[in-house]
């Protein structure tokens, strides 16, 4: 076992965040209600969301399983329901620098644990840019988390153009997760939307930024996908078939295909099964899958690694999942 782990997917929320529904007037804005010691709710707007931990705020909590499980780095992202895309910008622009200065507030203490990546007002490209340019330049951020659309506007929408390239030309890594899943009104049932609509979202996401080009425009860009890239590698089968046989509905904005972006994008290794982790591992490439556990939420791997670290891998492999892969994701080679 090593203490040599990065775990590029775990979120955080500061303990205390204003009540920015009251402050603002309207929305769905997140706010806390400690309600028992190491509790809490979160509600949304006026009304309760969910339950969460202290692990979910406290570093020194965190730091205290990671040590249980092995984990030597966090890399810390806000929880999705904070980006507050739908939020006027200037609102968007505030509450984003009030939770990048805590997770680099976090970062500080705890430097050899934790690493940060910010959120940004994505709902207005100028101020994104800016707080990008103030999370990598002022607070030592590698990257930045973004969400798998923008108020229902996919990745590939030219609008994102002036990001994708501030993100190139700084270095900025991008970690996309997924969030507003489509049709979640439709499936509200069976937690439907966590189980098959985030799947589809990233799957969303991957696709439209490879179908709309923004893998050939912005080649240098470092761009890594939740959740083992939701469903796209298991259907990359049918999208290239589509891209083959409708190129006149597939084809309008890049004419490359879909599976030559294989390799050139990173997604992180949960998804839950030996024979999932093989089978990306084999289409998207062992140079580009990074642990990734969803800390701290019951969705996640709640033993960071352990897949990984079971199966019957050469050590040199499960090196480059468990670490290398993520450094090469955060700072480039």
């Amino acid at each position: 076992m090593t203490l040599r782990k990065i775990d590029i997917h775990t979120h955080i929320m500061p303990e205390h965040i204003p009540n920015y529904f009251e402050k603002f007037g309207y929305g769905e804005f997140i706010h806390l209600e400690h309600h028992c010691p190491g509790c809490a709710r979160m509600i949304k707007g006026d009304k309760v969301f969910r339950e969460v931990e202290q692990n979910c705020w406290d570093p020194a909590v965190r730091t205290r399983e990671m040590d249980l499980t092995e984990v030597g780095v966090q890399v810390l992202s806000t929880i999705p329901v904070l980006f507050n895309y739908w939020a006027k910008p200037e609102h968007g622009l505030e509450t984003s620098r009030f939770f990048n200065d805590h997770i680099a507030q976090c970062c500080e203490l705890h430097p050899e644990r934790f690493i940060g990546i910010g959120t940004v007002p994505l709902q207005d490209i100028d101020l994104s840019i800016r707080e990008m340019e103030r999370c990598v330049k002022e607070l030592n951020m590698p990257g930045l988390e973004i969400g798998s659309n923008i108020n229902g506007r996919n990745l590939s929408d030219p609008y994102f153009d002036p990001f994708w390239k501030a993100a190139e030309e700084s270095g900025c890594s991008l970690f996309v997760h997924p969030w507003e899943m489509m049709g979640e009104k439709d499936m509200t049932k069976y937690w439907l939307p966590w189980l098959v609509g985030m799947p589809a979202e990233t799957a969303r996401a991957i696709a439209s930024m490879i179908f709309g080009g923004v893998f050939e425009r912005f080649p240098k860009l470092r761009v890594a996908f939740a959740h083992g890239g939701g469903s796209f590698p298991f259907t990359i089968g049918r999208i290239e078939h589509g891209f083959n046989v409708r190129p006149d509905l597939c084809a309008i904005d890049n004419n490359h295909n879909p599976r030559e972006y294989l390799g050139r994008f990173w997604i992180d290794a949960l998804v839950h099964d030996p024979k999932a982790l093989d089978y990306v591992i084999d289409v998207i490439g062992a140079d580009k899958i990074c642990m990734g556990s969803d800390y701290p939420f019951p969705l996640g791997e709640h033993h960071p690694g352990k897949l990984i670290e079971q199966m019957p891998y050469a050590q040199e492999l499960k090196d480059q999942l468990l670490f290398e892969n993520a450094r090469n994701w955060l700072y480039g080679k």
